[in-house]
């Protein structure tokens, strides 16, 4: 995050180093009695120079006899890849929105409305005004095979597709393409997250289903998706591409909602010209984003009443408009009236798809919205006042057409009956304002999904209530969203145009969306082949009917939003590329436990009273940046915390489930690890307080564990990181001990379902031992405690890293040009981990560090 000059101007009062690295960085061991300036060593001397990322496993214990009289220094410029995430503590929990009472229930309702439902309700301001600007009418014919297009389209998607089918590929109650792509991640090995651990499967969340041996189609997807990188990094370019057109999204639906609501004020009022409807336009624009840090349940409660009376006068106006006007529209629900549309004009029918796709808009937002209320609610709704309300509006508005042809620029405001324009008029422009921050909230939603699975830069994160974990307030990303808005709205005037944008985005989410549900159809829920075919046939198909249509118009200044949603793909991809290459050399630079071994339980320097929490990203070795602060530091803290922060592909992990601790060198040495996972939608606090003392107590309990299942301390030399998995165990709070060798696939077994843990054949053969029968080892266990509790006295403190990464000389050009400018730019540029936190600076001890890469 911070480059090498950053690091060496911030030093003042942090102990803030700045160092480059070398390719061919080692560490040297050096006696007690040679002089200390002494750098030159033999490169063959391979027992006192051990080049970095070498992680083999000697069990030979004569080095530790000679530690006392070595001490690690530096030959060189060093290297390190610490990304110091951000200190994180669970302090809230899913509510459960099944066991709500009446009043309860009439309050979510109209949540439910207020924040899922704006963007398909008001699709009728506008849809009809974009299909006959794209397709004249010319004959009442016409406008029941474009009415019938519209119903059959409302049928298929929102409500069959979304409300029916992918409502259910939710992952634990999340929607969205992260979403998909985490709970596709937890059925097969196709993560590009290169922390991931056997362990994680073991989180009583993951709620993970082995596929079947009777489904051979469905082991073989699941061998070839985990077998084939080329398959695995075209997944994740698929997420990518389907999370960047929802952020665009966001920015086309505001200026469309906005734009088709105000431009009927141009009939109540002949003098407005087009440059007032765009200056309204824009002012409203900017109240509406001003108003989105509110929060969600806020604003969804405030406006629910409102969309709830919009969707009422949509349906009034339109059985209003089927008596007075023509009821024989009805026969459009016949679809063959969609083939003789086609017959008469194929061309015109198919521009026409362009503004029909309209109808459907918001469809994406159901599920990406999904988080905040249940699937059942928005079913409801949907069912039961939404789609009846469309339909009724649609119906409606072609009842006046039919003996209005000349209307056909703005139906929906021309069919509104005089006496009640101006109500209707005020009720439309709040339910476009509506509509205008449902895309908002998908698009905060996916964005938290995507940093938390380290595909976008880190940005601040507001929870804005504290009954719903899930609604949340991204400020950089909501300024974003409005500047790109008011562009669209200045530059693009059009309502035409904005809505082939508006297409380009919609049906691109579609398309990845249906992508990410076969591939769930097929893997997770193992149904028969012909309803997969079907689905894939009836929807993609469609989409890709629809796709074509809009791309025609891509010309007229649509092309603006492709461009908008490559920006973000390309930001996203190069900070995922950039953060993975990063993580793959720490491994490749981490420390051998040789180096360990042989400074001995003193590291080569003084023990000083106190915890070190040093933040890395490896889940297993001793990170490289531990020897910088060794090289540099006086003396180190009594006790040493490697932490890691850890996503896991799940939207919770229960705070009992929190940390893994594991001993990563023998037990005179006092260093551990713990492993903190959270799930990508996990509530965090800013109090580090909070974590350090469920960090330390959770220590505590695993020191106590081990002590009594004597699992990790039958040989203290064999209770290191080592690249022998099978020999590993991890203990969590609640005592489970488990290997980290072998892939276990079942859920955790409850403690109390034996009188003690299952411990896996890899960790110890021996039965566990009352300790009061081993005086020596209650005095061991005695003394560890005591010094755990007097270096908590003593105090915490944070080791942490920046990091920056630099191509070599000898890289390709787009390498360099990807790492050295934009990936350092938006390392520069975004959220610092140390942010989030509330750790006093004299608490803190930061390094910078460039690798080479």
């Amino acid at each position: 995050m911070e480059d090498e000059e950053d690091g060496s101007k911030g030093n003042k009062g942090r102990g803030l180093t700045s160092i480059d690295s070398v390719e061919s960085f080692r560490w040297v061991f050096q006696d007690a009695d040679d002089d200390e300036n002494d750098d030159d060593v033999n490169d063959g001397d391979e027992e006192l120079l051990l080049q970095n990322g070498m992680d083999t496993d000697n069990d030979d214990e004569d080095n530790a006899a000679a530690a006392a009289d070595h001490k690690l220094i530096r030959t060189g410029p060093r290297i390190d890849s610490l990304d110091f995430e951000t200190l994180e503590v669970s302090g809230a929990q899913r509510v459960d929105l099944e066991d709500v009472t009446f009043s309860k229930s009439i309050k979510l309702a109209f949540q439910t409305l207020g924040v899922v439902f704006g963007d398909v309700g008001t699709s009728p301001l506008y849809t009809f005004s974009v299909m006959f600007n794209k397709a004249p009418i010319e004959g009442k014919e016409d406008i029941i095979g474009a009415l019938s297009l519209v119903i059959y389209t409302l049928i298929l998607i929102p409500l069959i597709k979304y409300v029916l089918i992918v409502l259910w590929a939710n992952d634990d109650g999340e929607g969205g393409t992260f979403a998909l792509y985490s709970l596709i991640c937890r059925h097969a090995k196709v993560s590009l997250l290169p922390n991931q651990l056997a362990s994680d499967t073991r989180i009583s969340s993951f709620k993970l289903k082995v596929p079947s041996a009777e489904l051979e189609r469905s082991l073989k997807i699941k061998e070839r998706l985990e077998a084939s990188l080329r398959l695995k990094k075209l997944l994740l370019m698929l997420v990518l591409a389907g999370t960047s057109m929802v952020i665009a999204d966001g920015v086309v639906t505001p200026a469309m909602s906005v734009m088709s609501a105000v431009r009927g004020l141009k009939l109540g009022v002949p003098m407005v010209e087009e440059d007032h409807v765009v200056m309204i336009s824009v002012a409203y624009l900017i109240v509406l984003f001003s108003v989105q840090r509110i929060g969600t349940s806020k604003i969804g409660l405030a406006l629910g009443p409102a969309l709830f009376i919009w969707f009422c006068s949509l349906g009034g106006i339109g059985i209003y408009n089927l008596v007075k006007h023509d009821s024989s529209v009805f026969k459009a629900f016949n679809p063959v009236h969609i083939y003789y549309y086609f017959k008469r004009d194929p061309t015109k029918a198919w521009y026409s798809l362009g503004g029909c796709l309209l109808c459907a808009t918001g469809s994406e937002a159901m599920f990406a919205d999904l988080c905040y209320f249940s699937v059942g609610a928005i079913q409801l709704i949907f069912c039961f006042l939404v789609l009846p309300c469309l339909l009724l509006g649609y119906l409606g508005q072609a009842a006046y057409l039919m003996d209005n042809n000349g209307h056909a620029q703005q139906p929906f405001f021309s069919s509104i009956p005089n006496a009640i324009f101006w109500p209707v008029f005020l009720i439309a422009n709040i339910a476009a304002l509506i509509a205008s921050r449902t895309m908002t909230t998908a698009t905060f939603s996916c964005v938290k999904q995507s940093i938390a699975l380290g595909c976008f830069p880190r940005l601040k994160i507001i929870h804005t209530s504290r009954k719903f974990m899930g609604q949340i307030y991204i400020p950089v990303m909501n300024w974003f969203l409005l500047a790109a808005a008011l562009l669209l709205v200045c530059f693009i005037a059009s309502t035409e145009e904005i809505g082939n944008a508006y297409g380009i985005a919609e049906v691109g989410v579609m398309m990845m969306s249906t992508v990410l549900v076969i591939l769930v159809m097929l893997l997770i829920w193992q149904i028969n082949i012909i309803l997969v075919l079907c689905f894939s046939v009836t929807f993609l198909g469609l989409e890709v009917v629809f796709f074509s249509s809009v791309l025609r118009g891509v010309r007229d200044g649509s092309w603006l939003i492709l461009v908008f949603a490559m920006v973000v793909f390309f930001i996203m991809y190069i900070w995922n590329y950039g953060s993975k290459l990063k993580y793959e050399t720490e491994v490749k630079k981490k420390m051998s436990m040789d180096v360990m071994r042989q400074l001995g339980s003193n590291l080569g320097t003084v023990r000083a009273p106190g915890i070190g929490l040093l933040y890395n990203e490896l889940a297993k070795g001793v990170p490289t940046i531990f020897g910088q602060f060794l090289a540099t530091l006086p003396a180190v803290h009594s006790m040493i915390i490697f932490v890691c922060i850890k996503y896991v592909p799940v939207p919770f992990v229960p705070p009992s489930e929190r940390f893994l601790f594991r001993r990563v060198c023998p037990k005179s040495y006092h260093i551990f690890r713990c492993i903190a996972r959270y799930g990508y939608k996990d509530v965090h606090r800013e109090n580090h307080q909070l974590f350090e003392q469920l960090l330390i107590e959770s220590l505590e309990k695993f020191i106590l564990r081990e002590a009594k299942e004597r699992s990790l301390e039958s040989d203290g030399d064999d209770d290191t990181d080592s690249e022998d998995e099978s020999s590993r165990v991890l203990l969590d709070p609640n005592g489970s001990v488990y290997s980290l060798g072998a892939p276990l696939l079942s859920k955790f077994k409850n403690k109390t379902a034996a009188k003690r843990p299952i411990i896996s054949e890899a960790s110890t053969s021996h039965e566990p031992q009352n300790n009061s029968s081993n005086p020596i080892q209650d005095k061991s266990l005695e003394n560890e405690l005591t010094l755990l509790h007097m270096a908590k006295e003593s105090g915490v403190v944070y080791l942490l890293g920046h990091v920056s990464i630099r191509a070599r000389k000898d890289s390709w050009f787009t390498k360099k040009l990807a790492i050295n400018y934009f990936y350092a730019f938006l390392r520069k540029n975004c959220r610092r981990g140390i942010a989030t936190l509330s750790v006093p600076h004299t608490r803190l001890l930061e390094v910078a560090i460039t690798h080479m890469v």
